[in-house]
């Protein structure tokens, strides 16, 4: 949902489900043949096998109520040794783990299930994301937490450029432990090297799975 201005990347593929969501990236990015807009579901993407050579799922994980199903398209998707940047709304955080022991929530933030804390909204235990993501036929190559300091008296109190600082330096102890609300995962697609003959074909049926699927201008 976010829209950097990638750099090193000569072909852009933004997909969301919601068409206001694309239109506003393409208000920001505007039209260029470096970019492409799909509006489409994320448990049945409509790109042929091992197409892309990187892929990011940034604050989009948490309204999954299939997380596992869409990694696994993304890993469809995805070439051997492609890079997978994923960003999850994490169960295992400090304020789930003092409000459960003070028994101010009923759901124990250490169990691997999702909890859905308002409708399609999730968090998820790390180890359970990286158990999906193991089982898609990635290999974890990095972890980082943010958000370290996200209270409100701190906020108030201390110098935003500080805070961001400080959140910069603890960032690395995630390869260790998981406790903050969101961590990103630096993931690599793994397994056999997919059918990369397609001619030049990109679309397929989300449905059936055949291809070509002409696309619209």
């Amino acid at each position: 949902r976010n829209t950097p201005r990638y750099a090193g990347f000569e072909k852009i593929v933004l997909l969301d489900y919601s068409r206001t969501q694309l239109q506003q990236a393409q208000a920001r990015l505007g039209r260029s043949e470096k970019y492409t807009y799909v509006a489409a579901d994320a448990y049945r993407l409509p790109f042929v096998d091992s197409l892309f050579d990187g892929a990011t799922m940034i604050r989009t994980l948490h309204h999954m109520a299939d997380a596992p199903k869409a990694i696994g398209q993304v890993a469809r998707v995805l070439q051997h040794k492609s890079a997978f940047i994923l960003e999850f709304a994490n169960k295992l955080n400090l304020k789930a783990i003092l409000r459960w022991a003070l028994r101010k929530q009923d759901w124990s933030p250490f169990t691997r299930e999702p909890v859905e804390f308002a409708a399609l909204n999730f968090d998820f235990h790390p180890r359970a994301v990286f158990d999906w993501l193991a089982a898609a036929g990635f290999t974890v190559e990095a972890k980082r937490t943010v958000s370290h300091f996200r209270l409100g008296l701190l906020k108030r109190v201390v110098p935003t450029k500080w805070l961001a600082a400080l959140d910069g330096l603890f960032q690395p102890t995630g390869e260790w432990f998981q406790v903050t609300p969101s961590v990103f995962v630096r993931a690599r697609r793994a397994g056999q090297i997919g059918n990369l003959s397609y001619n030049g074909v990109v679309f397929q049926c989300p449905e059936c799975g055949q291809h070509p699927l002409e696309s619209k201008p």
